[in-house]
């Protein structure tokens, strides 16, 4: 019995001696042999540095010095450090990164190939792309073939491989009763449905997106009745984006956030801020960040921001407000994974990691400025294009990997 005894506590012991050992490493502190004293000595808290990559494999360097490869992590005294992710191909990822004793800060690098691969998805010549609000659909005339062939054609970006077998989407409409391939189009906010507006003289068709149209509704006379249906889908969309927040964020949201696009995985929120405002903290007790990058609480109207919901930080992604006249801001689109974006400007097509960092241009090239589509699968980015003046535009995707 005293014997049980004896090595009950003994387990128990040790046991908690073992917990409280891997509770002091998680938090950073270790013990270090000193080759003087010929002893180990207790050193105070180090940092954690987790450094991740896509395609992994790549090399890491802390303050040019090469440390480890990626997936690694790397044990760091606090301060800020120049940390690089390089591989071959691909150009380098570099970042100012913050470690402080007992957190985990994150180095989580997508490397860009240093020659993206150019394919096309479309061959029988488009006009007038557009996208739909879920980024999943594509709408487009055709108008290089016959009758039966022109029209109207929705591409599903979601479809897979398949799509980049110099595909043509699918025909909802042909031109057997109207010159469809040359309206401009615009999706309802559902995505359910495509509004065709033709000119000279001024008419309208309704399609159907998820079949053949055989015969198209000429909405002339009725289009009030359903811009009011779509205004109304709009105004639901965005009142179940707003319900998605928490009762804290969505005054702030509401009073400071307008244009709001939620990232794929919900956890962001790109704006625009509607009005100068310092925003206050909005998480009851601060959590452990994996982002060391400083946020800025000081909106500015007219500025873009991205807001993290899960480390309640708030980082700027462009600025007109040092500008007399500041032109026009890009149209900044989610990448599938939630921590980019990509938009167009200047006859270039970019990618910015949510923080800011990292700005990139991925293609400087020949394609209609502002005409870019993130795909659904987060490995490419879509653009429309020809190469050269004798030959229609066509849609094609630009490799990420």
């Amino acid at each position: 019995m005293k014997k049980t005894l004896i090595t009950g506590i003994l387990i128990g012991l040790f046991v908690t001696l073992g917990t409280v050992a891997a509770v002091l490493y998680a938090t950073g502190y270790r013990f270090e042999f000193d080759g003087q004293r010929g002893n180990y000595k207790f050193i105070e808290g180090t940092g954690i540095l987790v450094a991740t990559s896509s395609p992994d494999g790549a090399r890491v360097l802390v303050n040019n010095a090469l440390t480890t490869a990626t997936n690694n992590t790397i044990d760091l005294a606090p301060g800020e450090y120049d940390v690089r992710i390089e591989k071959d191909g691909y150009l380098t990822w570099s970042k100012r990164i913050i470690i402080k004793k007992g957190l985990v800060s994150e180095a989580n690098a997508f490397l860009l190939p240093t020659a993206p691969k150019l394919e096309a998805v479309t061959t029988i010549g488009v006009t007038n792309v557009v996208m739909d609000r879920s980024g999943m659909l594509l709408a487009y005339g055709v108008s290089s073939a016959s009758a039966s062939k022109n029209g109207v054609y929705v591409l599903n970006m979601s479809s897979g491989p398949f799509v980049f077998l110099g595909a043509s989407g699918t025909q909802v409409a042909d031109e057997t009763i109207d010159k469809f391939s040359g309206a401009n189009f615009t999706f309802s906010p559902d995505g359910k449905e495509i509004l065709a507006e033709l000119q000279k003289p001024t008419r309208y068709y309704l399609f159907l997106t998820d079949g053949r149209n055989q015969i198209p509704r000429n909405v002339s006379q009725t289009l009030s009745l359903i811009r009011e249906d779509w205004e109304q889908q709009r105004r639901d969309a965005e009142k179940k984006t707003m319900d998605s927040l928490s009762l804290e964020l969505r005054p702030i949201a509401k009073n400071f956030f307008d244009g709001m696009k939620l990232s794929g995985e919900q956890d962001k929120i790109l704006y625009t801020a509607s009005a100068a405002a310092t925003l206050s903290p909005i998480l009851k007790k601060a959590v452990p960040s994996l982002n060391s990058t400083p946020d800025q609480r000081q909106i500015v109207k007219g500025n873009i921001y991205v807001y993290d919901i899960s480390e309640d930080k708030n980082y700027l992604i462009y600025s007109a407000s040092k500008l007399k006249e500041p032109p026009r801001p890009p149209n900044y689109l989610w990448q599938a994974d939630s921590s980019h974006l990509i938009f167009a400007q200047d006859g270039k097509i970019n990618i910015v990691e949510y923080d800011g960092g990292n700005l990139t241009t991925i293609y400087n090239g020949p394609f209609l400025d502002g005409l870019i589509f993130p795909w659904p699968n987060g490995r490419s980015i879509g653009m429309v294009s020809r190469l050269s003046e004798t030959v229609p535009y066509n849609i094609y995707r630009i490799s990420l990997q």
